[in-house]
């Protein structure tokens, strides 16, 4: 049976999840965060850990961003086959809502990559539509700052390189970006699939929670290994120097060509403001 759903609900959805998520983190990052606070044996790193707890809930508390770069608005949605939507054009709703919620935030988007005259309201934002069985749609947003994003890589490595190279591959991305991504970090790594799909899957791989599995039990162990690796960089909190470089290492991946092993790494600051919604 076909689920009929008016565009402006979703355009308020979009206004909301992005209002929110500028001034106040996840849950699951917080606890993280906290509980990631005895474990660093630097008594500088552990006061930065502080801080950002410490701003995070002032921030919430007064509705302020929790950092001044409120980033791109990236949307994910996934839409049941069932739905059907009325009242207008959903893209043209979605854009509206992005704008409706950056009315007070920075605006941070450009028209041309070339030209650069800002767009003055922050959008067009970024849209990822899934269709995925039933009636309902699944809203996901996430505010991406761009520190961390330009330490972001990809890598269309042969298979010959194995797990070793994709780990070494990894690390690299982490100890490249150093102080810049705002660690600690959440890492979103992307395998397989073709060289636009493996830079989705990593950035997809930055809204799984914290804590979260890989299903495949090689790639949930890949995950642990690579915290691990990361962890040992040194490079720590706000790259001062300490134990927890990243919160978390997720995995997404998906076939690929059997020529081919891709890798992609998109790095999430100590600010990861991502927020989602059932309709």
């Amino acid at each position: 049976m076909i689920r009929e759903i008016p565009v402006t609900r979703i355009q308020e959805a979009v206004e909301t999840l992005l209002s929110q998520a500028a001034y106040r983190l996840p849950a699951d990052y917080l606890a993280a965060l906290g509980a990631a606070a005895p474990m660093e044996a630097s008594p500088v790193g552990r006061q930065i850990i502080e801080l950002l707890l410490e701003n995070s809930a002032y921030a919430q508390a007064e509705q302020i961003p929790t950092c001044q770069d409120t980033g791109m608005a990236i949307l994910f949605l996934e839409v049941g086959q069932d739905v059907h939507f009325t009242g207008g054009d959903l893209h043209a709703a979605i854009q509206d809502g992005v704008a409706a919620a950056y009315a007070g935030l920075r605006k941070s988007v450009v028209d041309d990559p070339i030209r650069r005259a800002n767009t003055g309201d922050n959008t067009p934002g970024l849209i990822h539509y899934e269709i995925v069985a039933g009636d309902r749609v699944g809203l996901t947003v996430l505010q991406k700052g761009f520190g961390a994003e330009l330490m972001s890589r990809l890598q269309m490595f042969p298979p010959s390189v194995g797990v070793e190279g994709v780990k070494r591959f990894v690390v690299e991305t982490i100890e490249l970006a150093g102080p810049n991504a705002c660690p600690p970090l959440i890492v979103g790594v992307g395998l397989g699939g073709a060289f636009d799909t493996v830079a989705h899957l990593a950035k997809k791989a930055l809204l799984r929670p914290i804590g979260s599995r890989h299903p495949a039990p090689h790639l949930a162990a890949l995950e642990v290994d690579l915290l691990d690796a990361i962890n040992r960089t040194g490079i720590g909190p706000q790259g001062l120097g300490g134990r927890v470089t990243a919160l978390a290492v997720h995995i997404e991946s998906a076939a690929t060509h059997i020529g081919a092993l891709p890798v992609a790494v998109n790095l999430n600051c100590s600010a990861p403001r991502r927020a989602k919604m059932e309709i």
